[in-house]
């Protein structure tokens, strides 16, 4: 594609927002206790990971979906309906699906998958828009 325009900026900031939105989205006003217990884990167990670990490799993943979804949504013509609707669709018809499916094998709840995977949609969509 000799036009592609990918605005680094943008992925950058997508990629702090999956932080963000993590950090709503998992905290005790939101999700966290049910989060935590369709895990089974208890806030000791949470206490003992290694944020610096979780954190960084979220990150990394974060700016690399980010500079990926860039990528499809690299032409001048795209605007932020086609970001936002190409956002959800890779949100819900890729990312989501597949992490269901994952979830369904490893016998886990409703309310694990749909915890996850809201979150998962949001963050396309919204990563769409910005991109």
């Amino acid at each position: 594609m000799e036009n592609m325009i990918i605005n680094h900026w943008a992925v950058l900031l997508c990629a702090v927002f999956n932080l963000i939105l993590g950090a709503i989205w998992y905290s005790p006003a939101l999700f966290y206790n049910a989060w935590k217990q369709e895990n089974k884990l208890t806030d000791e167990q949470i206490k003992q990971s290694n944020p610096t670990k979780t954190y960084g490799i979220t990150f990394l993943l974060a700016y690399l979906m980010s500079y990926n979804l860039a990528f499809f949504l690299g032409d001048a013509k795209t605007d932020w309906q086609w970001g936002l609707t190409a956002g959800f669709l890779a949100g819900f018809g890729w990312a989501a699906a597949i992490f269901t499916v994952i979830a369904l094998f490893e016998q886990k709840s409703w309310k694990y998958i749909s915890i996850n995977g809201l979150y998962i949609i949001i963050y396309f969509t919204v990563i769409g828009f910005i991109l």
